[in-house]
């Protein structure tokens, strides 16, 4: 049965039906998006959503920007932990958040997050002597972080308040509920399954370790934690009225963010504002608009542009050294040139 069931993934790999069929996925999870979005914008106010911006407290900003803050401190950890995972450990906690921060941020932006935050990591960590196999190691695992974490909320969320799904999937509650227990049974299993030996997937130079049963634990809580924080910020963001409780805005929040992942646009767009206006129909849709547009230039905007000033000094700083270090070698070089007539020239002569 294993060996078949490779032998039909090899197949699939071979003709690309996996990756055709991820294009599809995306392109159908955009067009339907988009369709909605149209549907939902049609007749919006401007004038109402102007207002909204401007009658949003600067307190509530601030706050929410800090848990987007927290969120990326968190984020970093990803990182850091994939590093210590593969033997790493020479790589300092300020290199990790570095290139945690950095690729995240200008992943989230421009999309295909796997490609673009992998190249942004191989030119922080080829400095510090990592070949492309590790940063590919290190872009796995944190990925497993991220994905671990997801499937922890969203079980947990929709197990506690199935409700909160059923608002974006227009499925029957018992439906909902029943795929969180699924889903946290197969956490489980896989938590379990780590524990009890040392795994490994892959192969040759690209095997990699998986972390053990109590790393997988804390793996799943740095998760959580980064995307409790970002869930917090949306959260402090929506309108006051009417009440909803946090863990409905969590779930909306982090099956949005899934969603948006899935269709490979630049930072969600559209499929994420889509899903949120779908699961969060409850609210004026100027003020929830106006706090997803908050929402976005503290998450998207901001960090984007702090990741492209960070990356640029920091190459003009190595461009820099590279210069002093050329010249340093060109002024030995010449040196030792002009000394060697000169020696040659007072030895004695037979």
């Amino acid at each position: 049965m294993l060996e078949t069931l490779r032998g039909a993934i090899a197949y699939m790999r071979e003709k690309q039906i996996l990756h055709k069929f991820g294009v599809a996925v995306s392109i159908a999870i955009i067009a339907t998006a988009f369709y909605i979005l149209y549907h939902m914008l049609k007749g919006l106010d401007v004038d109402d959503l102007y207002e909204a911006l401007r009658d949003t407290e600067i307190r509530t900003v601030v706050l929410a920007g800090l848990c987007v803050a927290a969120g990326y401190f968190t984020l970093t950890f990803y990182d850091l932990f994939a590093l210590r995972a593969i033997g790493q450990s020479g790589v300092p906690y300020r290199i990790a958040a570095f290139a945690g921060f950095t690729s995240y941020s200008i992943g989230h932006n421009v999309g295909a997050s796997v490609f673009t935050g992998g190249v942004v990591r191989y030119r922080v960590y080829s400095a510090w002597g990592l070949s492309a196999v590790d940063v590919a190691k290190v872009c796995f695992l944190a990925g497993l972080t991220f994905w671990l974490g997801n499937a922890a909320v969203l079980g947990l969320g929709v197990a506690y308040h199935p409700e909160a799904a059923a608002s974006i999937d227009k499925l029957p509650v018992w439906v909902n509920r029943a795929a969180a227990l699924c889903l946290l049974a197969a956490l489980f299993c896989y938590v379990a399954w780590v524990w009890m030996k040392p795994r490994e997937v892959g192969r040759g130079s690209w095997t990699v370790t998986l972390p053990g049963g109590p790393l997988t634990l804390l793996q799943i809580v740095i998760g959580i934690v980064d995307l409790g924080f970002c869930a917090l910020a949306m959260y402090i963001l929506v309108p006051d009225e009417p009440h909803v409780g946090f863990v409905v805005v969590a779930v909306i929040f982090v099956s949005a963010t899934l969603l948006g992942f899935a269709s490979h646009s630049p930072g969600g767009l559209g499929v994420f504002d889509a899903a949120m206006l779908v699961g969060l129909f409850q609210f004026d849709r100027e003020e929830l608009l106006a706090g997803m547009l908050l929402f976005r230039v503290l998450y998207y905007l901001v960090p984007f542009i702090i990741s492209v000033i960070l990356l640029s000094l920091r190459e003009l700083i190595v461009g820099l050294r590279a210069k002093r270090v050329a010249a340093a070698l060109q002024r030995l070089d010449e040196a030792a040139t002009s000394q060697g007539p000169a020696q040659g020239s007072g030895s004695p002569v037979a």
